[in-house]
This record gives structure tokens, C-alpha cells and sequence, in this order.
């Protein structure tokens, strides 16, 4: 993408105007809401979630048997602990089905029945103490569909549509029952499916009955120009009836198609944020990955870094004004000023080809003569495939001419979004060169097939069926499986001689006959017929749910030419059935990855300066005494990785990641132990001043020793037992671990030193509980983690789709100096009161299959 437009798309171009000096009120983040999006505490994990910015969960009610995982008290202290505002309590999912199936012979003896449940519901909350007051209670869900719907499972047979009467005295009783309770309790509804004008009726009886909920809850399963519309004729609901204004949650909004999907979701984002209402990223899929947001336990996507932009909006947003105005599938934005910092954030996208962002009201007295503009690219990168950070495509400098400035774009991808970010300029800054220096896209649509067994599959989700999943280019290719002798060719060409990053978008179902039985499908993979190596393709939750395998290779200018077999005479045959979106050619110059301070978050004091020439970007971070700036770094796997803060002056600080305190800021470069995917670095300034001016984290230096154990060569107690697992290292692994203290696993590692360290988990977790309906219903085991017999930490472990396919995840503990003995035990969890058992196997009594355990020093 360049600043300079093409003839192509300077006729196409179309204007985004961004009015900076039309405030239209405080940045609220409200889109940043999910349902079922969190499982547990780790999964995902607390940094993950702190650097989306989730606002507010939706999730069932505790101990519901709807779906594994998501209980809403269990979720409750680590997200509050992580930023979150509210966790909405749906109660209907106390009960299984959906309709949901509610016991009794009449509608009277279940809502008797069910309101006894909220009773205990509100009972567990009140022994929570402060936390309470993050819970708002959502008695009914889609009630017209439901409860008081005309199926098998409603209250009498007769809508609420027709006659409301049942549902308004349902409502009414558990209203009373809740406030009875708790009078500070806050209630959310109707929780309608959509805005029907029968919630007028709703709204006209709890007003003249005193039932009025604290919160105003719909379902915006539509597009983002339904949810201006609805939310405004809400509004003028409210004038009509002299009600509110109350708090509005759409609290399921998006498909499948649009989640994932950056530059689907920036213009869900601009109408919600523009509307000034919570939303909740609705539940299609899998419980606790924020709605395809989350990758593993700890990395995020494309969709991820969008959300950790938006939330790091601050001030007050300004008027946006799209070419096509609220008009789903073009090009839409969202933008805020923060007058403090002397900042302007622009998140566009939704259309490709070229554009003219246009700014207007540059404030002179805010941003000087001339301006500094950053633009990055926050790129799709798969339901299930990890993202770096987002891709600088440029830095320049430009005066301001007339309180206006105007950027030709070209390039642009749908798929996309995009981050401007505009600063005061002619302070000397260099302008950073682009994250990427060249890369392609051929899609394997296009790609020449031989052998037997291809399949064109598609087309896939688009907006006429927004219930299938986004796929580039629309379509994908099958017949890479067991028996096959498929080839799919891709004839590149590179621009230089170079290292590229090969990245092959592609998915197996886990529940497909030919994965069931293997996990990963094993594909190969030669350039010009020569390197042949073995690729593991991802595995997802249902077909086409993308993610992508990445390798590196060393390619001269010109043509090559890149096979995807079924069988290699050197490495063997694929076992498994694979399809395959694309295939991306990289070429990436830059050998670090840079955060500049300026842009980082900011918290108790700290300040944005522009007045320190000789920083790498045009301002720096000024922490003062307790000052912090945080980082949301990425690394791509578990390990040491070389960590520079570069401060300018003679300040001091501490460091910490991910919670762990690492001690003071060193100058220079540092060996850290950071976790694959997101890390949330912190410096905190204990002097009158620290100067920050960037975050650099780059390769592995070898500094850290790691001691590594096979976990087949601990110690086994009761069912606990070797398994032999291809894909496990060695092909062994240890299975049995669980429903009990008894069946144990431990194991001896040695620390050079005493300290806190990473433990290491590879692991595998297959476990998959019967579903109701749509929803796979994958189930988190845990472990029981005891260091050295000390009191065990409880550790969750996300579903790797089979029990096959292995993952990393790590945790903080204490080691002594020498050797030291790791156990892992599990058993089956009890309900809150801790009596009582979930009945569908959501709970499992297993930990993981273990593979083998690392520890690597923090620092």
C-alpha cells in the first residue's frame, strides 16, 4: 500500500472524512463486549482480555448445564481483575436445550420452579462482597421464542407477540424477587431477539408498575446500520414514554461471517461506539475465545489487535462521515481526540481498492504546523490463526493547510482494518520504514490441481449468508487426505532475493472421520521440487475455520514454484482431510519489533512529551513516581526473547510482564522469558521522571538456560500411563492424570538458581462434551500443579481439538536452587456450593495429556 494512488484508484477512490473539531462525547468502548467469550481464569488468558478491553461478558448463569465452562461467578474476580465492567447473568442457560427445557407439568409449576433458581443464583452473589456489583441479572433470554413462546417448552402455548399477560407477571415476580433480595441489584431486559414495537408494551407496563429495568437489553443479530437505527428509535421510545435515558446493551451483535474479520468488525464497531451503548460479540461457536477472538490460552488474531486498538481510543470521538453512510460493506470509521495527550486516533475499513482520508479541524494549538501520521494495517488472519502486531505500512510528516489534511490511500483490503494515528510533527523524528517490505496473496482456488480427489468448496460466507464463515477470495480447495495423491501447485514470483515467511491458510474439522482419527493433517510442502518438509495444518471446531502454518525460506528473485502434496518420496503420506483458503508470501526486513512509548497505554500520571528530539517516533512517554507505561507485546512462541526499553535521561523504573515483577528497567538489551502470543509489559517509574521512548522485543539470544523433562520419564502413580501419540515428542506422552489425587504425575526439574521461572506445559486436550445445538461444547480440563509439595495451583487447559495435537501453555511458579518436584493431579470440580456435580461432563475430572514440561528463568 502506498500514499501515492494509481490511476486504477484515484477514479474508484471514495472520501472518509474525519472532523476533529466536531466532538460528539466521550470515547465509551462499548463494542468491546462478549457472550460466553470467557471459560475460565486463564482461558483466555488475563492478559488477553486486558488487552482487548472487554467491557462486559454475557455468559450463563453459575452452574447452568447450557454449555461447558463460561459459569458466570467463576469468570467474575479475573475478568473484574482485568478491567471488566459488568458480567450479565443469563439464567436461562441454568437449563439445557433452546428452547430451553424447563422442568414441570404447567407454565406454573416452572416459573415457580425457575424463580427459585434465581433465588439461589442471587444468593450465591451476595457472598462475593464488593464484587456483586459488577453482576447484572438477565431473568429471561428471547423470551418471544422461549419461555413464553408457542413451543413445546413455553409457559402456555400462546406468544407474548399475542398475549403478553404471562411474560409481564413472569417479569414482574422475578423483578421483585431479585430487588427483594438485593435492592442495589441491577436487572437487565427483555433480552428480545430483536426491537420488536412490542417492547413499547413491555416498557409502557414496567413503568406503570415500577418494574423498570436498570439496563435496556436486545439482540442486534442484523448489521451495524440496523444498530443505529434501532438504538435511535429506542431513544425516541424512551421521550415518548418519559423513561430513562437508560444504560442499552445489544448484548449479541455479529456472524460468523463478520467476526474474525477486522474489516467486518470496524463497522460494527464505528455504529456501536457512535450509538454510545454495550454490545456483546454474540456466541456462534466455541466458549472462552472471545467470539474468534482468542487463539490457544494467550494469543490473539486480527480480529484482537482491532479491539486492542479501539480500546486504546481515549478523549472524546469526532464526527466520521463515510461515503456511503451507514450503509454495511463500505467503507466506515471511527475516530477520537484526546486534546491531553495531543492525539487522533482514525480505525477505518470495510472496502478495498483506493480512498481519501480526509482530516479536517487539525487544531493548530493542538498538533502545530505539521503533523505526524502513522498508518498501520491490522490484517485477517484466520478464526483460529495468531497475529503479530499490527503492520506499519508507513510514517510521514505533512503541514496542515487550513486545519486540513488529506491522504490519498491505495491498496486497501477489505479484510482489513486500518490505524491512523495522528501526533504533532517537526520535532525531528525519523520516519520508521514499513514493518513489511513485499507480500502476496494466491489463492489455492486458483492454484493447478493434479491427482484425484480435488474439490472446489464454496462459495463460503458473504453478505447473503453471513451464517458461513469469511474465506479469502470466497472459495477453497480440498483433497489433500488419506489415500489421496493430490498436488496443489502455486506459481510465485519474488521481487529480491531474500527470507520470506511462507504461510499456508488452511483447516481440518476435528470431528471429520479421516481427522477424528489422526488429529493434524500432515501435508508437504517443496519449492522447485527441492526442501521437501512436513506441515501440521491447523485443526478448527467446524470446516472452514481458518488458521495457518507458517515456515521460513531462503528464495531468490524471480519465479518458483510451491507444491502442497499428499505424498513426498523422501517424508511419507498425509493422514487426515485438509482445505486449503491461500497461501501468503512475505518478505519481512525488520528483525525486531518496535512499540513506541507515545502510542503505548498510559496510567497514573504518566504524559505524552513531543519536546525530546532524538526520540525514534515524534513524542516519548514522561512517567513520573508510580507513572506506568504499558506495552501489549507479541511474541510468536513461549521462550526467551531480547527485551529493550530505551529511555532517555538518567530515570529509573521497574519492569514487569504479565503481572511478574522483573526487577529495575536495564538499559540495553535483556533476555526475557515472554509467553507466545500477547504480553503486557509495564514499566513503572519510581524517580520524579523516566523518559520512555520505545519497546523493542527481538530474537533469542540463547541466555536463558532451560531444563526440559519428558513427561513419560516422571513418576506415575495410580491410573496415570504412557500413551503412545505420534505427534507427541518422541511419539509418547502421559495420559490417566485426574479423578483423583491419586493418579499423579510428577516430575524432577533442576534450576540453576532460585527464583520465580516459567513452567512450560506441552499438552493436549481432545475432551468434547454432547452439544444441545449449534454450539461445539469443547471442555477445558485442568490441572493441580504442586511445586516442591506445596499447596497446588489450579491451571486451565483450552481444547487443542484433539488429543493429537499439542500446544504450549505456561505459568509463573517459585523454584529452589537444584532439583525440584512438579506434580500434577486433577479431579472433577464441584457446582458453587460445592456439593453437587454437573450431570453432562462439563466438568472433566482429567488434567491434560502431558507431553513434557519446561522451566525457563523469568529473567
Amino acid at each position: 500500500m502506498s500514499n501515492q494512488r494509481s490511476a486504477r484508484d484515484a477514479v474508484a477512490a471514495e472520501t472518509l472524512t474525519v472532523d476533529l473539531g466536531r466532538e460528539t462525547g466521550p470515547f465509551h468502548g462499548g463494542a468491546a463486549g462478549t457472550l460466553y467469550g470467557l471459560y475460565g481464569d486463564g482461558v483466555p488468558s488475563r492478559a488477553v482480555v486486558e488487552g482487548m478491553y472487554v467491557r462486559t461478558v454475557s455468559t450463563k448463569a453459575q452452574d447452568g448445564i447450557q454449555h461447558p465452562g463460561a459459569d458466570a461467578l467463576e469468570i467474575l474476580p479475573a475478568f473484574v481483575t482485568s478491567g471488566g465492567r459488568d458480567v450479565y447473568v443469563y439464567h436461562s442457560d441454568i437449563h439445557r436445550g433452546f428452547p430451553y427445557e424447563w422442568p414441570g407439568a404447567t407454565g406454573k409449576e416452572r416459573l415457580a420452579a425457575y424463580l427459585e433458581s434465581i433465588r439461589r443464583q442471587v444468593e450465591q452473589v451476595q457472598t462475593l462482597g464488593a464484587l456483586k456489583s459488577h453482576v447484572v441479572y438477565v431473568p429471561f433470554n428471547e423470551p418471544e421464542g422461549n419461555m413464553f413462546g408457542t413451543g413445546e417448552w413455553s409457559y402456555d402455548g400462546v406468544s407474548w407477540h399475542t398475549e403478553p399477560g404471562p411474560y409481564f407477571a413472569a417479569w414482574q415476580q422475578a423483578y421483585h424477587l431479585i430487588k427483594g433480595l438485593d435492592p442495589e441489584a441491577r436487572i437487565a431486559g427483555p433480552n428480545t431477539c430483536v426491537l420488536y414495537p412490542e417492547v413499547r408494551g413491555f416498557l409502557e407496563f414496567a413503568r406503570d408498575h415500577g418494574v423498570l429495568p436498570d439496563v435496556i437489553t436486545w439482540h442486534e443479530l442484523s448489521s451495524p446500520d440496523e444498530v443505529r437505527t434501532n438504538v435511535a428509535k429506542y431513544r425516541e421510545l424512551e421521550r415518548e414514554l418519559g423513561i430513562g435515558p437508560l444504560p442499552v446493551n445489544l448484548n449479541e451483535y455479529a456472524h460468523n461471517y463478520h467476526l474474525s474479520v477486522p474489516g467486518q468488525m470496524i463497522q460494527w464497531i464505528a455504529a456501536i461506539e457512535e450509538s454510545k451503548v454495550d454490545a456483546d460479540m454474540a456466541y456462534w461457536n466455541i466458549a472462552g475465545n472471545l467470539n474468534d477472538s482468542a487463539v490457544e490460552a494467550g494469543k490473539g488474531n486480527g480480529q484482537w489487535w482491532l479491539f486492542n486498538a479501539y480500546g486504546q481510543l481515549s478523549g472524546n470521538t469526532v464526527r466520521v462521515t463515510a461515503p456511503h453512510a451507514n450503509v454495511q460493506y463500505t467503507l466506515q470509521g471511527v475516530a477520537a481526540l484526546d486534546r491531553a495527550k495531543r492525539q487522533a486516533r482514525v480505525l477505518f475499513g470495510g472496502a478495498s481498492g483506493g480512498a481519501n482520508l480526509v482530516l479536517t479541524g487539525v487544531d493548530a494549538e493542538v498538533f502545530g504546523a505539521r503533523v505526524h501520521l502513522r498508518l498501520q494495517e491490522i490484517p485477517w488472519t484466520g478464526q483460529v490463526g495468531a497475529s503479530a502486531q499490527p503492520l506499519r505500512l508507513w510514517d510521514l510528516e505533512l503541514p496542515v493547510v487550513d486545519g486540513r489534511v488529506t491522504l490519498p490511500l491505495t491498496g486497501l483490503d477489505e479484510m482489513s482494518a486500518y490505524q491512523l494515528i495522528l501526533a504533532p510533527g517537526g520535532n525531528g523524528a525519523t520516519p520508521q520504514p514499513p514493518s513489511v517490505t513485499w507480500r502476496r496473496t494466491y489463492e489455492a482456488e486458483n492454484a493447478t490441481y493434479t491427482g484425484g480427489g480435488y474439490s472446489r468448496n464454496g462459495p463460503e460466507g458473504s453478505p447473503s449468508a453471513v451464517d458461513r464463515f469469511a474465506t479469502s477470495g470466497g472459495h477453497h480447495v480440498g483433497g489433500l487426505r488419506t489415500g489421496s495423491d493430490g498436488m496443489l501447485t502455486f506459481d510465485v514470483e519474488v521481487p529480491q532475493d531474500g527470507t520470506y515467511d511462507i504461510r499456508v491458510f488452511a483447516n481440518s474439522h476435528n470431528l471429520a472421520d479421516l481427522v477424528r482419527e489422526n488429529g493434524p493433517t500432515n501435508v508437504f510442502l517443496r519449492i522447485d521440487g527441492e526442501d521437501p518438509r512436513e506441515l501440521r495444518l491447523p485443526l478448527g471446531y467446524k470446516w472452514a475455520v481458518w488458521g495457518h502454518t507458517d515456515i521460513e525460506a531462503e528464495l531468490t528473485a524471480g519465479a518458483h514454484r510451491i507444491t502442497l502434496a499428499a505424498q513426498d518420496p523422501d517424508l511419507g503420506t498425509t493422514k487426515g482431510d485438509a482445505v486449503v483458503d491461500k497461501l501468503d508470501l512475505v518478505l519481512r526486513d525488520e528483525q525486531e519489533a518496535v512499540y513506541d512509548a507515545e502510542y503505548a497505554a498510559l496510567g497514573e500520571g504518566a504524559r505524552i512529551s513531543y519536546a525530546h528530539v532524538g526520540a525514534s517516533g515524534p513524542g516519548v512517554a514522561v512517567a513520573p513516581r508510580g507513572g506506568t507505561v504499558t506495552f501489549w507485546a507479541h511474541a510468536a512462541d513461549d521462550g526467551e526473547a531480547t527485551v529493550t526499553v530505551d529511555l532517555l535521561g538518567p530515570g529509573e523504573g521497574l519492569l514487569t510482564v504479565n503481572g511478574e515483577d522483573l526487577g529495575r528497567v536495564r538499559r540495553g538489551p535483556v533476555p526475557l522469558f515472554l509467553a507466545g502470543g500477547i504480553n503486557k509489559v509495564t514499566v513503572t517509574g519510581t524517580s520524579d521522571l523516566l523518559v520512555v521512548d520505545r519497546l523493542r522485543v527481538g530474537a533469542s539470544r540463547g541466555l536463558l538456560p532451560v531444563h526440559v523433562s519428558a513427561a513419560e520419564e516422571g513418576v506415575l502413580t495410580g491410573t496415570a500411563h504412557v500413551t503412545g501419540l505420534p505427534y507427541a515428542t518422541g511419539g509418547k506422552a502421559v495420559d490417566g492424570i485426574g479423578a483423583g489425587p491419586g493418579n499423579a504425575l510428577t516430575l524432577t526439574l533442576t534450576a540453576e538458581r532460585a527464583g520465580r521461572h516459567a513452567l512450560t506445559i506441552r499438552y493436549s486436550n481432545g475432551e468434547q462434551a454432547p452439544a444441545t445445538h449449534y454450539n461445539p461444547d469443547p471442555v477445558c480440563r485442568h490441572a493441580d500443579i504442586s511445586v516442591n509439595r506445596a499447596a497446588p495451583h489450579r491451571v486451565l487447559f483450552p481444547t487443542t481439538f484433539h488429543f493429537n495435537n499439542f500446544w504450549n501453555l505456561s505459568v509463573p511458579i517459585t523454584l529452589d536452587r537444584g532439583p525440584n518436584t512438579i506434580t500434577f493431579t486433577a479431579d472433577e470440580l464441584p457446582d458453587f456450593d460445592g456439593r453437587t456435580h454437573n450431570q453432562y461432563g462439563q466438568r472433566s475430572a482429567y488434567a491434560p495429556v502431558i507431553d513434557r514440561v519446561s522451566v525457563t528463568p523469568l529473567v
